[in-house]
Formats: C-alpha cells, sequence, structure tokens
C-alpha cells in the first residue's frame, strides 16, 4: 500500500510533462485525448496535451503545445488553449465534435473551452492534426499539408499565445476577421493573459506596438515603409528572413528560419517588458537570447516628447529637431525631454515665398519614421505632390515617401500631428521631410555654409563694413533724434495736460477706428461692446485663478461683472489660427442665435490686438470634464444622459433647419458642449462654424478645421462639408456619452476595434448594451439605451446621405414608438470620398485626418 501511494505521488507531480501514452498526432471526429495522452507531431518536434504549469499547483490543468524533444529540465510551452478558463481539479478531455469545433471537457463534460466554428465544411475524414511546425490544424479531409490552406478549417496559429513561431503570422487579416496578437502570461506560472502585449496597429503606415495594461504604448518597431520597419533597422540576419506584408485583405509581419539546426521563438516577456528573440542550437542546454527591444533608453515610446529625437551617441540623448527648441529648457537639463519641443518660428500657412517668406522643408535622413498610425497614406502620389498637399494644407508637418523598397520612393505619408518616437541611427533610414518657417530653412542653410573658417582677408573686410555700418547708423540716428526734437517743440502746446506723449493720443486714434468699425457691427447684431477695462475688473486682470480653460484659440477666464453677473471670457491669443474674420464670425453667429441648447454670447471687447467674448458662465464648464472622468462620470445617471443627448439634438436641429441661418458649426464635441447649473447641454464654440443659405447643402473647402475623431469621413479627407457632417459629429458624441469614453482612445484591444467599430459588432450580435457605462450599476432604461446606440450608428455611416436630418434624430430619440432604420457599417476609415454630393472642382489639397482643434470654452 505504501509503494502504491507513493507510485501516485510520483505521478501527480509528474502529471504535467509525461511521456506521450499515444504515438499519434491527429484526432478524428468524435475522437478524443484525456489525461497524460498526448499527440506528437510526425518528426517529433512538438507535443500537444495537459499540463500544469505550477508544480504546486497540479490541480489546474490547461491544454498546451510544448517542444517534445529538447534536453530541457521544464518543457518550454508555445501555445495554451483555455488561458483564461483552467480545469480545476480535473484530467480534462479534448475532443473534436461532429460540427467541427474542438472542446475541452471537464469531468462533469461541461465544456470549457472551444474552438472557433470551422470556416469550411468537414469530411467524414477530417481531423485535428499537430504539425511539425507547431501548429495544431483542423483539416477538412485529414490532409497533414501544412501550406494548403483550402483545407485548414481551423487552426491554432490563428490564436497565438505569448509566442510566434516561424510561419506565424503577427497582425491583422482583414477579409477574415482575425485579430493575431502577442500577450505576455501573468507570471511564470500563470499562463492568463499579462500586463504585455505586441501588436499590429493599423492606420496610416503599418506599425507594431508594445502595450502596457492595453492602452501605454511602452515601444514601437517604428512604421513599415515598404522596406524595413524604420525601428529596427539591423534586424536582417543570415540565419532569419524577415517580411511585412500589407495589402488590402491583411497586414502581418512574420519570420522564417534558414538553419535546420536552430529553433527560435520570438516572445513577449512579461517579467522585463520586452519582446525578444530566443534562440536553441542543436547541442545546446537552454535558450539564448538572440535580441531584445526595447534594447536601450532611446527604444522607450516617445522618450523626447513631439518634434524630438533621442541619440544615445549623446551624453543628453533628446535633441530637438532642426527648427525647434526645447519647450521646457529646466526639464531639458535635468535630462528629461518628454516634454518635447516646439518651433523656434511659427508657420505661416502657406508655401514659400518671395523674399524668404511661406513654409519650406528641412530634410532629416538617419531617423526612425514618426509614429505613423495617424498620418495619411496616399499611394499614388509622387514625392512633390506630396510637397503641395502638405504645403496646402495648415495642419502638415512632415512628409515622406510611403515605400522606398529596391530603393525607388513610392507613394506619400503626411504627418499631421507632433512628430513622436523619432531617434538617431548611424545609417541612412530614409529621408523625412519636416516643414519649418522659411526663414528658419534660410538660416539653418546659412549655418551649414558658414562652417568652414573665412580667410583673414574675409574677416577684414567684414570689419570694415560693420564699422562703416556703426558709423551710417549713428550719424542717422542722431538726424532723426534732432527732428523729434524739433517736433515735439512744435506741438508742445497741444499736448495733454497730464504730461503725457503723443504715442497714447495715436493709440487712442486707433483703438477709436477699431471701435467705430465695431460700433457699426455692434447696431448690425444688437450686441454690446465692452470696454477692455470692465473685463480686466471682472477678471481680476486676468488672474490665474480664474483661468477656467485653454483651447487652440486661447484661454478661457471666469469673470464678474459690476451688476453681479458671472461670465466666461474667452481671450483669443495672438497666436491663435482665428483670425479677425472667424471672431466676427463667431460674433455675427451667436448673436443672432436664440435656444436653450445654445450658449448665449453676451458680448464682446474689441482693444487693439485684443479680441475677446463675452459667454454666460457655466457652472459645470464642460461635458467632457464629466463623461471622461472617472470620478465625475459617477455622478451621470442613465437619464440626465439621455436627457443630455435629447437637448444636444434640438440645439442642432435649431442650427440646422429652425434658426434664422442654416448653420453647420464644423467642431462638434464633448468639451463644446456646455453644462449649466442644471447640467442643461448649451451647444458652444462657433469660430469655425458655416452658414448655409438658400438651397446650399454641401460646401468644399480647402482648409480642414476640427477635431480628429469627430470628423465625418468626407470632410476628413476631401474637405466636403454638409449638415450631415455635424450629424456624424453628433453620432460619435452619443457613443461617447453612453460608453463613457473617448472615441479617439478607446481601443478594444482582442479584437483590435474602436470604439465607432465596436459599437456597431456589439449591435450585430445583439449585445449593443454591453456598450454602455460600467457605473450605471444597471439602473437605466433598456430600450432608450439601445435606440440611442442604433441612432448614433446611423449617424455614423459612412455614406452621408444614409445619415438622417437632426428632425429625424430628435423624433427617433424622443418617441418610443419612432421607426428606427437598420444602420449600416460606420464610416471610421477615412477614403476617397464616393458620397452623392457633387464633386470638388479645382480641389487639389486633401486634408490630414488630424487638424487644429477649436478652443474648448467653458
Amino acid at each position: 500500500m505504501r509503494a502504491r501511494a507513493l507510485c501516485l505521488v510520483i505521478l501527480a507531480a509528474a502529471a504535467a510533462f509525461l511521456p506521450p501514452c499515444a504515438s499519434t498526432d491527429s484526432i478524428g471526429v468524435g475522437g478524443s485525448i484525456s489525461g497524460n495522452e498526448t499527440l506528437v507531431s510526425p518528426a517529433g518536434v512538438f507535443a500537444l496535451g495537459f499540463f500544469s504549469p505550477d508544480a504546486a499547483d497540479a490541480g489546474r490543468r490547461y491544454l498546451g503545445i510544448w517542444y517534445y524533444n529538447l534536453p530541457e529540465p521544464k518543457p518550454t510551452v508555445v501555445w495554451v488553449a483555455n488561458r483564461q478558463a483552467p480545469l480545476l481539479n480535473s484530467p480534462g478531455v479534448l475532443r473534436l465534435s461532429a460540427d467541427g469545433r474542438l472542446a475541452i471537457l471537464d469531468n462533469n463534460n461541461t465544456a470549457v473551452w472551444s474552438s472557433a466554428p470551422p470556416t469550411r465544411n468537414l469530411t467524414a475524414g477530417a481531423a485535428a492534426r499537430l504539425l511539425d511546425n507547431g501548429n495544431f490544424v483542423l483539416s477538412t479531409d485529414g490532409s497533414t499539408g501544412s501550406d494548403d490552406q483550402s483545407v485548414i478549417a481551423w487552426q491554432s496559429y490563428d490564436y497565438p499565445t505569448d509566442t510566434l513561431l516561424p510561419g506565424m503570422k503577427l497582425g491583422v487579416d482583414i477579409k477574415a476577421g482575425i485579430t493575431r496578437n502577442i500577450t505576455s502570461w501573468a507570471d511564470p506560472t500563470d499562463p492568463s493573459p499579462g500586463a504585455y502585449t505586441f501588436k499590429l496597429v493599423l492606420g496610416g503606415l503599418p506599425q507594431f506596438f508594445l502595450l502596457r495594461d492595453g492602452v501605454t504604448k511602452v515601444y514601437t518597431s517604428g512604421p513599415f515603409n515598404g522596406e524595413i520597419l524604420t525601428g529596427v533597422p539591423y534586424l536582417e540576419s543570415s540565419d532569419f528572413t524577415f517580411k511585412v506584408v500589407s495589402d488590402p485583405d491583411e497586414t502581418y509581419y512574420s519570420y522564417s528560419i534558414g538553419a535546420s539546426s536552430l529553433r527560435s521563438r520570438f516572445i513577449v516577456d512579461g517579467a522585463a517588458g520586452q519582446v525578444l528573440r530566443v534562440v536553441w542550437i542543436n547541442g545546446a542546454s537552454s535558450w539564448s537570447n538572440f535580441w531584445y527591444y526595447p534594447t536601450d533608453p532611446c527604444d522607450n515610446y516617445a522618450k523626447c516628447g513631439a518634434f524630438g529625437y533621442c541619440d544615445m551617441a549623446q551624453t543628453s540623448q533628446c535633441n530637438c529637431l532642426p527648427g525647434f527648441r526645447p519647450r521646457s529648457p529646466e526639464q531639458w537639463n535635468l535630462h528629461d525631454g518628454t516634454g518635447g519641443c516646439v518651433r523656434n518660428t511659427n508657420l505661416s500657412c502657406g508655401g514659400a515665398g518671395a523674399g524668404g517668406g511661406g513654409d519650406g522643408f528641412w530634410v532629416v535622413d538617419r531617423m526612425k519614421l514618426p509614429e505613423a498610425t495617424n498620418a495619411t497614406v496616399y499611394a499614388g502620389m509622387t514625392l512633390e505632390q506630396c510637397r503641395q498637399v502638405c504645403l496646402s494644407n495648415c495642419s502638415c508637418r512632415a512628409y515622406a515617401a510611403a515605400n522606398v523598397s529596391g530603393g525607388v520612393n513610392r507613394g506619400c505619408v503626411i504627418w499631421g500631428v507632433d512628430l513622436l518616437d523619432m531617434r538617431q541611427y548611424t545609417t541612412v533610414v530614409q529621408d523625412v521631410y519636416v516643414r519649418l518657417a522659411q526663414s528658419e530653412i534660410d538660416a539653418l542653410n546659412a549655418a551649414a555654409n558658414s562652417r568652414s573658417r573665412p580667410s583673414k582677408s574675409v574677416v577684414a573686410a567684414a570689419v570694415g563694413t560693420v564699422a562703416g555700418l556703426v558709423l551710417l547708423t549713428a550719424v542717422g540716428c542722431c538726424c532723426v533724434w534732432r527732428k523729434r526734437r524739433k517736433r515735439q517743440g512744435d506741438t508742445e502746446s497741444s499736448a495733454p495736460p497730464d504730461g503725457r506723449d503723443d504715442v497714447l493720443p495715436f493709440r487712442a486714434r486707433k483703438r477709436a477706428a477699431l471701435e467705430e468699425d465695431w460700433r457699426s457691427a455692434e447696431k448690425d447684431v444688437d450686441l454690446p461692446l465692452f470696454d477692455l477695462d470692465v473685463i480686466l475688473a471682472a477678471t481680476d486682470n486676468f488672474a490665474l485663478s480664474n483661468k477656467i480653460g485653454e483651447g487652440g484659440f486661447g484661454p478661457v477666464y471666469m469673470g464678474k461683472l459690476e451688476d453681479g453677473q458671472e461670465v466666461a471670457v474667452k481671450r483669443l491669443s495672438r497666436r491663435s489660427m482665428q483670425g479677425a474674420v472667424e471672431f466676427k464670425n463667431e460674433v455675427k453667429l451667436i448673436a443672432k442665435l436664440q435656444h436653450r441648447n445654445l450658449v448665449r454670447l453676451l458680448g464682446c471687447c474689441i482693444d487693439e490686438d485684443e479680441r475677446m467674448l463675452l459667454y454666460e458662465y457655466m457652472h459645470n464648464q464642460s461635458l467632457d470634464t464629466f463623461i471622461f472622468d472617472e470620478g465625475k462620470r459617477r455622478l451621470l445617471r442613465w437619464q440626465k444622459r439621455f436627457d443630455i443627448i435629447l437637448g444636444i439634438a434640438r440645439g442642432l436641429q435649431y442650427l440646422h433647419e429652425d434658426s434664422r441661418f442654416r448653420i453647420i458649426h464644423r467642431d462638434l464635441k464633448a468639451s463644446n458642449v456646455l453644462l449649466d447649473r442644471n447640467m442643461v447641454p448649451k451647444i458652444s464654440d462657433f469660430g469655425i462654424a458655416r452658414m448655409f443659405g438658400g438651397d446650399q447643402t454641401t460646401e468644399h473647402t480647402k482648409k480642414v478645421i476640427g477635431t480628429y475623431g469627430y470628423m465625418s469621413p468626407e470632410y476628413a479627407m476631401d474637405g466636403v462639408f454638409s449638415l450631415k457632417s455635424d450629424v456624424y459629429s453628433f453620432g460619435v458624441m452619443v457613443l461617447e456619452i453612453i460608453t463613457g469614453k473617448r472615441n479617439r482612445g478607446f481601443y478594444e484591444v482582442e479584437l483590435d476595434l474602436n470604439l465607432l467599430r465596436y459599437a456597431w459588432m456589439l449591435w450585430k450580435e445583439g449585445r449593443s448594451v454591453d456598450l454602455l457605462d460600467e457605473v450605471m450599476d444597471g439602473s437605466f432604461n433598456y430600450s432608450e439605451v439601445l435606440r440611442c446606440i442604433q441612432v448614433a450608428l446611423l449617424c455614423v455611416e459612412v455614406q452621408p446621405r444614409n445619415r438622417p436630418l437632426m428632425s429625424s434624430v430628435v423624433m427617433m430619440l424622443a418617441s418610443e414608438n419612432a421607426t428606427v432604420p437598420e444602420p449600416n457599417e460606420p464610416g471610421v476609415n477615412i477614403g476617397k470620398n464616393t458620397s452623392d454630393t457633387e464633386s470638388s472642382q479645382g480641389l487639389t489639397a486633401t486634408a490630414n485626418n488630424v487638424t487644429i482643434t477649436a478652443i474648448d470654452a467653458r
């Protein structure tokens, strides 16, 4: 009895990896393996069976694949089926059912895991077979060919865990709807998903990211430029062949091994927070690291911030691109470059002009390409066409060739966002053309041309010239001073009694001329014109303590007028993209709009180059401060969110259909919806709004401004805007209100879906209610939630003609009995406009998908 008990203990301790009880490599329909039975690939390279990763917890078992014949103390697992659903105190059975699904059953015959449905019909000879490449393949006829995709109905390669084997794909199969990521184990004894995931992010140029907790970017491979991943320029090896494939059907990375004596794994190491390649050479006793990333501090994502680059050859590591300077010299001196860099000279938003004016480009070549997931790619453009498009788009920061394979430049990629995650290499990677003011380019060229030391004769000539200029300047200054003194004596009798010089009267005359212009405008729009002194008194001289927000057009301050009325003062920055035209536009538009769900403009102020707007003060600030805040959004129960959605819809309906003018807002977003004391929503910020007259329904613009994530595809891509552009923005905002997630920041990691596509997927599967913010705790109106989601999906459809008018939206939201049409797929991919709007005549510049954001007015 003691001997038998001892044997049982030994068997239990070794149950994780026992020699196979069966020599087969496959199971057929109705077949199974259980307990310590295993499948072994034909050449004995891999085994599949049940194992326990923790000897101290042998009751927790998983189905996995591991290397079968390596002399290592504990076999290396490369794939786990039920990593989130372990068998507990059960030997486990793997069975191939008649419907083509593989299922893991516990001792109660309950399935704890099953494979996805087969993609092809099975025959009587169908079988699931373990191959020598580590792939577990369900084939329709039981054949052994690993490359014959026509008979594969399911394969483990499509569902990787933490390991990428040779021949596996890492990326997205758009046609098949499969996303292949690798995610670290939680710890060495727990194969459940851990903190780190390595994945492809679609959009712009293909690029792979190492993410922590699904959100934080730790490292990126750099964009793929048709030849290499620019963040790993030294990837090539005589023993390995790497490739990145990108076409309309799928985008992926894979590798193969040339030497038969070599085995290799590409894995995500959760303990180190790295991706690494390990190798095993015949005769070795353990795995060896081949390379890993991040390798050095310069591999850390965006280490040097916007418009900065990292260089390991320098002590400071972080440097600014030519034409830029550190945003915070203090942080920079402390070797903290995350704040990035700012321009020495602002862009003029125009092409190079006579006399060195306008903008141009400075080329950098030994750089990892900036993150390009939010860049825009034009496959058919030449570099010169790319340059012209960039110059005509105010948001464009840089451009480069999209594909440089074979040493030939093809296509165009344009960055309309800050340049992030660049680093310097010793070898040329690819030219990037950074947009700078022409004066900066001239200065850089002059510096480059003057690097050689000038001759003594040149120095002498220069000294003589400077001395002559100084003498002439001194004589000229003297003459000017004498003339001024004479003019001052002639006009002394007319000087003001308080002794002020003639600068103030001139300023007063200038201000008087401006005020005269605006006095006439005041009569036209029936809007008060406030003196600057009144604004200064109300805001305590624009005290920092009164500042309540800041956006692209300048800061916003809280103030109190002499009569006690609280106001929000929007003070336009001198660097603002909003000029006098936009300012007058906003004043005239808002002054004539009166609706419960529109913010009320109380007046404006003009004083030389100061331009200010006075709004009614909104005590609860903007909607985004509630729905995107972990604490405050708990205060928004469903009924309040529904009231906000309906209020915004009614305000937008008034703008589009019921007001004196037909108004397109063009920048509708959560930060431009303000909330009063009673949480009533009010649409604000009409600085870029446009007015349509008569039967006009569509307009085109070359200056696309707004906010990425809210812009409709046809506006972002082609500059085509209409009432339906606002409808699209409204749909995005409704989904944000329902979920409590930003459209731009949300990403469903396992499915590789953004917010709009995730909402669409859940709606198709009948699980739309899963979108609802988790803080609701079940206290919501089920039918209202579903109706709002369905209406939102209607609003974000690709084709503008399929989006409803706001009057229809209000009716569908407000009436429980309203018929709501079935939505089509949302328009989240920026592509060539195929709407029913008229084509743009002479439109040579298409807009980038990231543009200037208007001020978040409070």
